[in-house]
């Protein structure tokens, strides 16, 4: 990538501070501040740089590129995922992503899901002094609570994500393993102290809290079906963190109502939300959340950085951060 020549239009439809920010890098740069849920975010005839997402935004783009369309010299989205954009936006020109600002409120939702349920903490709100001496009984005599220490984290995806999940999960004293679609480098794993187990099925069987980190890609859609199910270590919890449509939803369920399953935690399913009468919202060994693992007080500030630094990078015709691959989905 050469340096860019200017005049530059920035069509900015995320947020007018990263738009004040951009204005402020060079005054040859023209910024174009649109609405975050402009209704045809396609359309940027003479935009040179589009900063664009959540994908949302995108749900009703036309299958093919319509004459409104024509291809920018560079994409921005907020987002890490980009399921959901067109195809034919996402090769039309480079697209740079979001990938890893998120990583720490989400790696600290996963570790807080495991906690709660190994240390069933939902279930010890007493109102009476007859509830504290009766639950109290019941952990010291019958049930002692676990801890997350000795147990095995499974993990599908290793990206940022389950990188600093598997930080957060060392420290807690937990076995990290973890399957990736991506190859290893040479002693990777050691060097990160997890261990890199050969599919998706082996993980299920030997993790107690197993969580989906991948992107949702043509390959990893439904990835979660009956077969790898049933090869869950009884007790298994499930964390799902990324698309709910990497999981057969049916599936789940039955294994949840046969026990194979003790526990799955989601935050995203597929649709969001799922429709009135599902049955996410009252399944016992369900706990639902309204895709907010991603909502911590630095996303937005390392959007910003990660923006201003791709700019400077485009201005001086160095890479892109975070550049996705259209052949493998990010």
């Amino acid at each position: 990538m050469g340096r860019a020549s200017f005049p530059l239009t920035v069509v900015n439809q995320i947020e007018p501070a990263i738009g004040a920010l951009i204005a402020q890098m060079d005054s040859r740069i023209r910024v174009v501040n649109q609405a975050r849920d402009v209704s045809e975010p396609w359309k940027t005839e003479g935009a040179d740089i589009l900063l664009t997402g959540p994908s949302t935004a995108w749900k009703n783009a036309p299958a093919t590129p319509p004459a409104t369309w024509h291809p920018t010299r560079w994409v921005q989205i907020a987002s890490a995922g980009t399921d959901g954009f067109p195809q034919w936006f996402l090769e039309a020109q480079p697209v740079s992503t979001g990938r890893g600002n998120a990583a720490v409120p989400v790696a600290e939702y996963v570790l807080l899901a495991m906690l709660a349920h190994a240390r069933r903490f939902e279930s010890f709100r007493v109102s009476s002094p007859q509830e504290w001496s009766q639950q109290g009984s019941t952990v010291k005599y019958d049930a002692p609570l676990r801890t997350l220490s000795g147990q095995t984290l499974g993990l599908a995806g290793y990206g940022a994500i389950g990188r600093e999940v598997a930080r957060l999960a060392r420290s807690f004293g937990m076995e990290v393993r973890v399957w990736r679609r991506s190859p290893w480098l040479d002693g990777e794993e050691a060097r990160d102290g997890v261990q890199a187990v050969r599919d998706l099925g082996t993980l299920f069987g030997e993790a107690d809290h197993l969580v989906l980190a991948l992107p949702l890609t043509d390959e990893t859609h439904r990835i979660v079906d009956r077969d790898v199910l049933s090869r869950s270590r009884p007790g298994l919890h499930l964390v799902n963190v990324a698309r709910g449509a990497l999981i057969d939803e049916d599936a789940l369920l039955e294994s949840l109502d046969r026990g194979r399953l003790a526990a799955a935690t989601l935050d995203v399913t597929s649709p969001e939300p799922p429709p009135a009468g599902h049955r996410f919202y009252t399944h016992p060994g369900i706990r639902l959340t309204p895709h907010v693992s991603w909502s911590g007080p630095g996303v937005a500030v390392h959007l910003r950085e990660r923006i201003t630094r791709n700019i400077e990078n485009f201005l001086h015709g160095r890479p892109l951060e975070s550049l996705l691959d259209p052949r493998r989905g990010y």
